[in-house]
């Protein structure tokens, strides 16, 4: 059985695009294939808290030596990187928030970014945990930003996610949406286009693998 996990970050509820767009993601796969499993979180709604000092000395601590207040505060990163390696493929709805991610996806990363769960170092450098994953970043923009130099969201996104391991990604950009009723559709419809013909190829992909 696939499990699909699905983060949304928009703090807007029906009127966030980001969050339909994940939803038609997510009704579509499962239109396709109805035995597949959603993990769902919503880090708009229930933002996870950002790190701290007890965070990082329980994350650096050597395993044997962590103490139960230790592990209480890796608890939340825990439960994240749990749901992520549990995870066949990953759908991602962000808003753009000044040039890159709003500050809730950034507290997400930071608690599933931790070395020897998601990353190791050894004599080679850094090496990423999270194998085997496909990723979906669908974005959701004012303007047109894709290829500009303002875009610190995409570039960011693609190595912070190859750095854990996830170095299968694909962007789908809703741009425009704050240019008026016709852009905005334009945007939306293309999304849907690119939303069908993502979850057409993973499924291929999968059903060729199995």
């Amino acid at each position: 059985m696939v499990t699909l996990l699905q983060v949304d970050s928009s703090p807007r509820s029906e009127r966030s695009i980001s969050r339909a767009l994940t939803k038609q993601f997510i009704q579509t796969w499962q239109h396709a294939d109805s035995n597949s499993h959603v993990t769902y979180r919503d880090l708009g709604r229930y933002p996870v808290p950002p790190i701290d000092e007890a965070w990082i000395a329980a994350a650096f601590t050597p395993p044997d030596q962590v103490n139960p207040d230790l592990e209480s505060a890796l608890k939340t990163s825990d439960e994240l990187i749990d749901e992520l390696f549990a995870a066949d493929f990953l759908v991602f709805g962000i808003p753009m928030y000044n040039y890159s991610v709003p500050a809730n996806f950034k507290a997400y990363i930071d608690q599933i970014v931790r070395v020897r769960r998601t990353f190791t170092i050894d004599s080679d450098g850094y090496k990423g945990l999270v194998s085997g994953k496909r990723a979906v970043v669908i974005t959701t923009r004012g303007g047109s930003y894709a290829g500009s130099p303002l875009d610190f969201q995409e570039p960011y996104l693609q190595a912070v996610f190859e750095f854990i391991g996830i170095t299968d990604t694909a962007f789908i950009h809703a741009e425009n949406l704050a240019m008026g009723t016709e852009e905005r559709q334009r945007a939306i419809a293309s999304a849907h286009t690119a939303i069908h013909q993502v979850i057409s190829n993973w499924q291929y992909d999968y059903s060729a693998m199995s």
